[in-house]
Order: structure tokens, then C-alpha cells, then sequence
């Protein structure tokens, strides 16, 4: 059965992947499964990685204790005492 054009078509000729069990059809919707579960993955990853970069860039800001002045004051005084403990253990010394 060929059309005026002198071409043949699939369905003609029963080769449809429809018809076919096992034929075109399922390799073709394998493929498709496939190349959907690959970008589902895809996606996936991309969605894991993004957070993992947004988990850490909080964690960044936010693990700096803010700068407290009565810290350093403290802190400095601590450094005063120590360096007059340590005059002082020098005069015993000498």
C-alpha cells in the first residue's frame, strides 16, 4: 500500500512500535524513564549541594560571638594581673 508519493509509512506496513509488543515503543519509554530519573537526580543534587552551601554559609555568620567591650575589658585586665604576678615573682626571684 504506497500512497501517490511512491512512499511507504510505518503503519502501512505494520512496523508501528505501538503494535509491536516489545518493539521501539518500550525502548523509546525506557529511555524517556531513564533520562527523567537522570534529571531527577540532577535536580536532586543540585537542590542538596545548594542547601549544604546555604547550611554553611549561615553557620559562618552566625558562629562569630559578636564583640562584646566588657570582654575585652576583662580580658585585659587578666593580662594586667598576670603581667604584675609575674613582676612580682621576678623580685622574689632576684
Amino acid at each position: 500500500m504506497a500512497d501517490e508519493s511512491g512512499l511507504e509509512t510505518h503503519a502501512q506496513h505494520g512496523n508501528s512500535s505501538a503494535t509491536q509488543p516489545g518493539g521501539n515503543g518500550t525502548r523509546a519509554q525506557q529511555t524517556r524513564r531513564d533520562m527523567n530519573l537522570k534529571r531527577t537526580l540532577l535536580f536532586i543534587g543540585i537542590a542538596a549541594a545548594s542547601a549544604g552551601i546555604a547550611y554553611a554559609i549561615v553557620r559562618a555568620t552566625l558562629a562569630r560571638p559578636p564583640v562584646d567591650p566588657t570582654t575585652e575589658r576583662i580580658q585585659s585586665l587578666i593580662d594586667e594581673a598576670n603581667r604584675l604576678l609575674k613582676q612580682l615573682d621576678d623580685k622574689k626571684s632576684a
